[in-house]
């Protein structure tokens, strides 16, 4: 008897149906499983074997053929055992199937219990735009999977719990989820920047980046605050849309990076990598493309500490996804595209020892050592960076204060309030939703200038020897600092702010 069963996989960030059929024939007892399967989807012949028979049931002693359609697409992971153990006993009329139209995947365990699978956001999303009647997926999967809402949602823990579904014979319930309370249990932020003493010029231009999505940089010595101040950039950037957040939790659930007790993400990532990081590890890759740490960061922060001490390989791949705000992955079998939409934040000493520009330490750096500590961040990777900013050692007084100036909630308010005339302006604009994301025709049009602001910028490009990208990008931030003030024209103020703040120009590069 032949059995046909729905599931569906992933390729990339994006999922496809994918029919599993079953065709049991009386012949030499044999178990093929083809349609372009991965080694970990070879392997579930054992799983199936064992589980099948662990959960009472008689495993055929006959031939049986796997078909995974469309069978020119190469399918991997585990998430196909629950679908070719149910077809099986289909086949062999052990069960009946009496939900023909439901999506099930799930990984087999050899007692017959069902193991958590990655991804499993995407293939409800997918299973919901496909029109399937219900979704089948492990129990521990089954909150992720609500969340897609609008698809019922069974939570299986056993074989039989499956079996019990497709033949209309269970009591358990679809999964639920709120999502208006997983966005109200998340908005709560350990640290603040009303613990940040000190740094006013490091704020401001922090508040700057976070208000119009800019890249930044940090110069400053050892202990001055930089990675304390990264650290809670997350709390002042404005909530997550639901978009955003289905997005992020998409790529985090395809890297396998979803906490359980975590079924959406709600507040924007911060991700950390350390300074060894691969070119893989940072910009995704593999046999099997996977997310690598810009992806992970997308609608959030990637913060790189000790920028220069970055493999140089390794930063210049940074390039590509700062400017398009994607990464295209590509192999010989097939080519990935994920999602990068981040906000860049590095942190870095102004030179080896650390202490140049500081009056308590000497700097005993050489003036060869400098340079060649400086260039190793390229000329076009730094115009891709809109804020350079200095952070100073700190001074007896600001250390001896009891806090800083300002909250995160105060902060963050500003911020919203920038973010909410960028989000008017750019309302016509899809893929826009901030200054940093404007492209050339957006700048002619919304970067307008007051009288005398031309002549600023010319003295500048002269001075600092500006690109064509770094002068749009002085531009961008202009913008963002008349935001903040609620101006509708760009003032000499703003445009020398915003020069100001590229402090690593320079003429050759």
């Amino acid at each position: 008897m032949l059995a046909h069963l729905r599931s569906i996989a992933l390729q990339g960030i994006d999922a496809y149906e994918v029919v599993i059929e079953s065709d049991i024939t009386e012949a030499l007892p044999s178990f093929a499983i083809v349609g372009l399967p991965d080694g970990a989807v070879k392997e579930s012949r054992e799983r199936v074997m064992s589980a099948i028979k662990n959960s009472g049931f008689e495993f055929p002693a006959r031939k049986i053929t796997i078909n995974m359609a469309p069978a020119d697409i190469k399918k991997e992971g585990s998430a196909y055992d629950l679908p070719i153990a149910l077809g099986i006993l289909i086949s062999t009329r052990q069960i009946e199937n009496r939900n023909k139209d439901i999506c099930i995947i799930g990984e087999l365990a050899l007692d017959g219990s069902l193991r958590p699978i990655k991804g499993v956001l995407p293939i409800a999303l997918s299973a919901r735009k496909h029109n399937f009647s219900a979704i089948i997926v492990p129990k521990e999967n089954a909150k992720e999977a609500a969340v897609a809402q609008g698809l019922p949602v069974f939570g299986a823990q056993t074989l039989k719990d499956a079996i019990d579904i497709i033949e209309d014979n269970s009591e358990i319930e679809p999964e639920t989820c709120d999502i208006n309370k997983l966005f109200s249990e998340n908005q709560n932020f350990a640290l603040d920047f009303i613990d940040v003493k000190g740094q006013i010029v490091a704020k401001k231009a922090l508040l700057v980046a976070a208000s119009g999505g800019h890249n930044m940089l940090m110069i400053g010595p050892p202990g001055s605050g930089k990675t304390m101040i990264a650290k809670r950039i997350p709390s002042i950037l404005p909530p997550l849309s639901l978009d955003e957040a289905l997005e992020t939790t998409i790529i985090h659930s395809i890297a396998g990076k979803l906490p359980r007790n975590m079924p959406l993400i709600t507040a924007r990532p911060f991700r950390s990598p350390h300074h060894t990081v691969s070119d893989a590890g940072l910009i995704g890759g593999g046999t099997y493309p996977r997310p690598g740490e810009i992806s992970l960061s997308h609608h959030g922060v990637l913060f790189l500490d000790e920028l220069p001490e970055f493999d140089k390989n390794v930063l210049e791949n940074l390039r590509q996804p700062l400017e398009n705000k994607n990464v295209v992955i590509s192999r010989a079998a097939q080519s990935l595209s994920f999602p990068a939409d981040f906000m860049l934040v590095a942190a870095m000493n102004p030179c080896p020892c650390g202490h140049l520009g500081n009056e308590n330490h000497a700097c005993t750096c050489t003036k060869q050592k400098i340079r060649n500590y400086i260039s190793k961040l390229s000329g076009p990777l730094l115009d891709r960076i809109d804020i350079h900013v200095r952070a100073a050692a700190l001074p007896y007084e600001d250390l001896a204060k009891t806090s800083g100036t300002q909250s995160s909630a105060e902060m963050r308010e500003k911020v919203i309030r920038a973010r909410e005339i960028q989000q008017k302006r750019f309302a016509d604009r899809k893929g826009i939703y901030c200054n940093a994301n404007m492209e050339s025709k957006d700048i002619r049009a919304y970067c307008i200038l007051e009288d005398g602001c031309e002549e600023v910028l010319k003295k500048a490009i002269d001075r600092l020897g500006l690109s064509a990208r770094a002068y749009d990008r002085v531009l961008k931030v202009s913008r963002t600092i008349a935001d903040l003030k609620g101006n509708e024209l760009i003032s000499k103020a703003d445009i020398t702010e915003a020069i100001q703040y590229r402090s690593l120009d320079r003429a050759v590069v």
